[in-house]
């Protein structure tokens, strides 16, 4: 009887070092002393599953999942406030052509931007690159507008953007680009392209493809702020993601056209002699009574 206790409390001693509490909620102290335990294959077993599922846990609960924009913000007279509370698809339509348009022709500023305070923090994006086989970083900070067309769909707009694209201190040569904006919703507005060229090295071209994610248009300064994804394919091959803005000259009001009516030609006092006594008519006269100006005839005199 008291060898038999002996072998349960070393037993237990062991259990407890090898396999710690885990050990003690699987097991009873009637099972450790009848001799009633589990193998070691079903222990490491459980034990694998509970540090699993205590691992997965605790990654779930530090991973911070970027929140979805609902709808677009729109600033307009100094004021901002979700475009879904006040704005229809239309107006969002209109007021993006108008900020183009305005814009056609001028350079668009690009920097990498905070998606809480949309602030520039850089005045370029940094894209990770692999031109060949040396590591390095591609920039875009603007873009040049060189066409703006009114799509097919009243919701699409074409442009053609110009890249200035940049690695390793060196300019690349790189083709138009055929963007489309296509706005579906007040929640969902895209720019697009279906991807243009780049020469980045001796042997063949490189391709990128760009997707912006629209969030936020302030119309007073000509802001577009969103989330973005480029991605280069080829020779040279990388990208990145992550949030920027566009910063164009002019804002998306219409512009003031000059359009001034043409002075009115003031017609010359003219005096005519009848019988001796000179009458004068004069245009002030005539806008005083709110009559019809009457033009006399001047009496050509005979010789």
């Amino acid at each position: 009887m008291l060898r038999k206790s002996l072998v349960c409390s070393t037993l237990l001693a062991a259990s407890l070092c090898l396999c710690g509490c885990e050990f003690l909620r699987n097991h009873t102290a009637k099972d450790i002393f009848s001799g009633n335990i589990k193998s070691s294959d079903a222990l490491t077993q459980t034990a694998s599953q509970t540090y699993t599922e205590s691992t997965a846990t605790s990654a779930t609960n530090n991973i911070t999942q970027p929140q979805k924009s609902s709808s677009i913000v729109v600033c307009r007279s100094q004021q901002c406030a979700p475009a879904k509370l006040s704005m229809s698809r239309e107006y969002v339509y209109n007021s993006l052509l108008q900020l183009f348009d305005n814009n056609n022709y001028q350079n668009l500023l690009v920097c990498q931007a905070d998606p809480q305070t949309r602030t520039c923090l850089e005045n370029y994006i940094t894209l990770p690159t692999k031109v060949g086989v040396v590591p390095t970083n591609s920039y875009i900070d603007h873009a040049k507008i060189t066409d703006v067309v009114v799509g097919k769909q009243n919701n699409s707009i074409r442009i053609i953007l110009n890249y200035n694209l940049t690695y390793g201190g060196q300019v690349a040569e790189c083709t138009p680009s055929q963007s489309l904006l296509f706005v579906r919703s007040v929640d969902h507005t895209i720019l697009e392209d279906s991807g243009y060229n780049c020469k980045m090295t001796t042997m063949g071209l490189s391709n990128v493809k760009t997707i912006f994610a629209i969030d936020y248009i302030d119309l007073d300064y000509g802001y577009i702020g969103g989330h973005y994804s480029i991605g280069i394919s080829g020779p040279a091959f990388g990208g990145g993601n992550g949030y920027m803005i566009l910063r164009l000259p002019k804002n998306a009001y219409p512009l003031s056209p000059a359009l001034t009516a043409p002075k009115a030609k003031s017609q010359k006092t003219k005096a005519y002699s009848t019988g001796g006594s000179s009458t004068t008519s004069s245009d002030e006269t005539a806008n005083s009574s709110g009559s019809v100006q009457i033009f006399p005839i001047e009496k050509k005199s005979e010789e």
